[in-house]
């Protein structure tokens, strides 16, 4: 008897954990400019966020500008930076880290060589998160693709995917630059399709790419539909199926333009998809997002105050 209600009590207080809402923050596009001058107000950033104990932190990419130098030593310290925070990290790598490294001001690097760099570096096993406190993960490193990663804490599904800005590399630039995103656009559908359908008994997802998809032609009323030119389209209409597919609170969350918004992309086939923007650049920020699977919306945000940020 002793033993059942034991067991009993357990149960329910697991249940009762289970159901509690937690936090997480968001961040993405820093730190843009001079290491000596920016580097100090990120690790405040860093330090603000650790303050606020989430339970996973997301970084959406772009660790540096596109017209700074992308050097093993730049690259090998925003690693530093990634396992700097105190909660596992998720991180989708961004444009700046290597499809625009090309650029003269960047050094002029070949952008497939940094992308393997990051890959050899950054995700050396495909198993792990970042973070002081790493987790475990499912990746696609499997099929070359080890940035692709999902983790599940508390019913709810977190998925990296790799669609950067720059058109999400779809460049006319050489044939070599146009192979890499076919490959990568169509394993990025896959791992979409994959990870809703390990979501299938979550209560919510939460996709995490660095791309703005919707830059262009984007607020108009109605439909929104990407263009053929778009490097977003394949990728976004098949999120745009499996959301409304899946039918529960989905949350995409995405930097590239700076400035902390929130939006319904998909108002008619997929109403319960939310779109944040993470501020980035001069607005080094973060967003504090509380996930609450027991309400309908399960989401809200805030925005997470840089006090090193000096106000314009």
């Amino acid at each position: 008897m002793t033993r059942f209600l034991l067991a009993a009590t357990l149960s329910v207080a697991a249940l009762s954990a289970h159901a509690e809402p937690f936090t997480i923050v968001t961040l993405g596009d820093t730190a843009y400019g001079d290491p000596a001058e920016v580097y100090p107000i990120y690790q405040t950033l860093i330090e603000t966020i650790n303050a606020a104990a989430p339970k996973l932190v997301i970084h959406v990419g772009d660790t540096k500008s596109g017209s700074t130098p992308c050097s093993d030593n730049a690259l090998t310290q925003q690693l530093t930076y990634l396992n700097t925070f105190a909660a596992p990290v998720l991180y989708s790598i961004g444009d700046n880290e290597w499809t625009d490294c090309h650029r003269k001001k960047a050094g002029a690097f070949d952008p497939l060589e940094r992308l393997a760099f990051i890959r050899t570096n950054y995700f050396k096993d495909g198993l792990h998160s970042f973070g002081a406190a790493p987790v475990e993960v499912t990746s696609q490193a499997a099929d070359g693709y080890p940035e692709n990663a999902r983790y599940m804490m508390n019913d709810v599904v977190f998925v990296t995917a790799h669609v950067p800005g720059s058109n999400n590399n779809f460049e006319v630039r050489d044939m070599k630059a146009i192979e890499e995103f076919m490959a990568r656009d169509k394993a990025d559908v896959k791992w979409l399709q994959d990870s809703f359908a390990a979501a299938k008994d979550a209560k919510a997802v939460v996709v995490a790419i660095q791309a703005n998809m919707f830059e262009s032609d984007w607020n108009i009323e109605g439909d929104r539909t990407f263009s053929r030119h778009s490097g977003y389209m394949n990728f976004g209409n098949e999120l745009r199926a499996q959301a409304a597919a899946f039918g529960k609170p989905v949350l995409l969350v995405y930097g590239d333009s700076h400035i902390y918004a929130e939006t319904r992309p998909f108002p008619l086939d997929a109403p319960n998809v939310l779109a944040l923007q993470v501020p980035g650049e001069k607005l080094m920020h973060a967003v504090e997002v509380t996930i609450d699977p027991a309400t309908s919306g399960v989401f809200s945000t805030r925005l997470l105050v840089n006090p090193a940020v000096k106000a314009e």
